[in-house]
């Protein structure tokens, strides 16, 4: 067995072989830099049959290697207008959202409009809700216990416990006809962007390069836009925030130190935490940078770089402080960690006791919260959740299409270009390996940051010869092929949203129920052992106003309350657990447990 300074020398060798020298040395030629090529892409080569169909694949790799031949002067014509077009850098910004609109709408026929199912999406949509009728939260409700649902407050007040950021941007949509436009305007401001900081750290043409493969990647084809979950108001911040670090770092003003508060502000009110620990990393680039830099007094950088920002977030600050007031009554208890303390046994950060032992007053509660969430927390080794973890997030941004440029990423980590962002994947990766639950959606802030190194590492690969043959830009283009095709591919991403049969169902009722004329009550009937991922019971801000209002049937709790409250209402009657799903009147002789089958 090698020692770790042996694999490590030997890495540097694949490196130097793979992505070549760019400072005037000769890049390194011949069989040997095939030899790793190939061994490096074996294993990547079993894993992207199962994100391409192999006969698309095999079409690709084909016409790549006729078109490398007998289409070079074309291929360097695309590449040449490519990069004109890139020197309209504004161009390029608002264009970057356009495409990912019109790209996403052309594929509604393959991947149609999402329907939300997991109680993540519930809790974000009666966010959104709430702040379609102009409120930030709701009052308790007096028949709470029946309307209890995942990540949902019931008390102080009814709310979700989610930071509002997302919220927003779904209500935008609610406003105008549907929350999914808010995904998409959402994830088309985070393809601006990130067009914006690619063309702070990189030349123009690079940047328009890591823009195209962020819109493939992430904005078409990914569950940031196919769910209600988010991570593009996250990802549109942490770009704002290093896109501003790259250019107050050479020219401090007062718009790009704005512009960095804004980022930082869509950090602290869609990932708090992580976003904290990413502007906390940001901010240390530029201090390093400001104070290497001889050009400008020390005033002039103060006042240019820091004041403006620290003032939106002074603003931002009272508006979260506001925010939380109104939800749970005191502006320094965020909803999340109220909703935790009152429900969560597992703990938020790895280092942290497991709570003591809970009661719920329904049995799907003490299910998810004693069975299921433990089980997760305690019967999973830890090394196979951080192999899940690392899979998954490099499933989502980069997959087996870009892993081949990342052969040149040994160069771009040392590259005055990105190493500092390589510092700060780094700095985010370390904290997002300690909590409990993790999400690639959690580390959204670093979304330009990975592009912006991937663009560098396909610069880096770009040098490596074959003889005369010029292997590295025939690998480049084809990892731009291959996002494209991987488009065509519907599902293709490991991390996607579930695809389940109930949420349709669900939705089929709801649409049946609101054209009738009456108002309708639904009672959910569950039984022992219930799929609690596939939760029925989540209803709209103003629960008394709402056409369909969904409830829970409690084992041992009586309905008279609930029924009474509501006798205006028609009474339905669903089983959870009974496939096909339907509704039938219900009568009060009915059990309040579906029957075991």
């Amino acid at each position: 067995m090698r020692s770790g300074s042996d694999r490590f020398r030997g890495a540097r060798v694949a490196s130097l072989a793979l992505a070549g020298r760019t400072n005037g040395v000769r890049p390194y030629t011949g069989l040997s830099g095939t030899i790793l090529a190939f061994t490096a892409y074996t294993r990547a080569n079993r894993i992207i049959l199962r994100e391409l169909n192999p006969f698309v694949l095999a079409i690709v790799c084909v016409g790549m290697v006729l078109a490398s031949y007998f289409a070079e002067p074309q291929l360097n014509w695309i590449e040449t207008k490519a990069g004109l077009l890139a020197q309209r850098k504004r161009l390029v910004v608002i264009g970057a959202a356009f495409a990912s609109i019109l790209g996403r709408l052309a594929l509604l026929p393959w991947a149609p409009v999402p329907i939300a199912s997991v109680h993540d999406e519930f809790s974000y949509l009666l966010a959104s809700d709430t702040f379609a009728h102009g409120r930030l939260a709701n009052p308790s409700h007096p028949m709470w216990v029946f309307f209890d649902t995942f990540h949902v407050l019931q008390h102080p007040t009814y709310a979700s416990i989610y930071p509002p950021a997302q919220g927003a941007v779904l209500a935008l949509g609610q406003v105008l006809g549907h929350p999914w436009i808010g995904v998409l305007i959402s994830t088309a401001l985070m393809a601006s962007a990130i067009a914006w900081a690619l063309q702070g750290w990189l030349p123009a043409r690079w940047a328009l390069l890591g823009t195209v493969l962020a819109i493939l990647r992430v904005d078409l084809m990914s569950y940031w836009v196919d769910s209600y979950w988010g991570g593009a108001v996250a990802a549109a911040g942490g770009a704002l925030v290093i896109g501003a670090v790259a250019r107050l770092a050479k020219r401090p003003t007062v718009g790009n130190s704005l512009l960095m508060g804004v980022g930082a502000a869509l950090l602290a009110n869609s990932r708090p935490v992580e976003g904290f620990l990413f502007c906390l990393g940001a901010g240390a680039i530029l201090a390093v940078r400001l104070f290497l830099n001889s050009d400008f007094r020390w005033r002039e950088k103060w006042v240019s770089a820091f004041l403006p920002g620290t003032a939106v977030l002074l603003c931002t600050a009272m508006f979260m402080g506001y925010y939380n007031w109104r939800v749970t009554g005191s502006a320094l208890l965020f909803p999340h960690v109220l909703y935790h303390r009152e429900y969560w046994q597992i703990p938020i950060f790895l280092w942290q006791k497991v709570h003591a032992f809970r009661t719920y007053d329904n049995p799907q509660f003490t299910h998810f919260f004693t069975v299921w969430s433990p089980a997760e927390f305690f019967l999973r080794p830890w090394c196979r959740v951080m192999q899940t973890r690392v899979h998954n997030t490099w499933s989502f941004f980069l997959g087996p299409a870009y892993t081949v440029a990342l052969l040149g990423l040994p160069r771009a980590a040392v590259d005055r270009r990105t190493r500092s962002l390589v510092f700060l994947c780094g700095w985010c990766g370390i904290w997002a390996l300690i909590i409990v639950w993790f999400e690639p959606h959690y580390v959204a802030g670093v979304t330009a940051c990975l592009f912006a190194i991937l663009v560098q590492s396909i610069r880096h690969l770009r040098q490596w010869r074959i003889g005369n043959f010029e292997m590295g830009k025939f690998c480049s283009r084809l990892i731009v092929v291959l996002a494209v095709a991987r488009v065509a591919t519907a599902g293709a991403e490991a991390v996607h949203p579930p695809t389940r049969t109930w949420n349709e169902s669900k939705l089929l009722i709801e649409q049946r129920l609101l054209a009738a004329r009456e108002k309708e009550l639904v009672l959910v009937r569950y039984k022992t052992g219930h799929e609690v991922a596939n939760e029925w019971v989540e209803n709209r801000a103003d629960i008394d106003h709402a056409k369909v209002v969904w409830a829970r049937v409690i084992p041992g709790r009586d309905l008279k309350p609930l029924l009474d409250y509501f006798h205006d209402r028609q009474i339905w009657l669903l089983d959870a657990d009974t496939a096909p799903f339907h509704i039938e009147r219900y009568r009060p002789d009915l059990p309040s447990e579906t029957p075991r089958p």
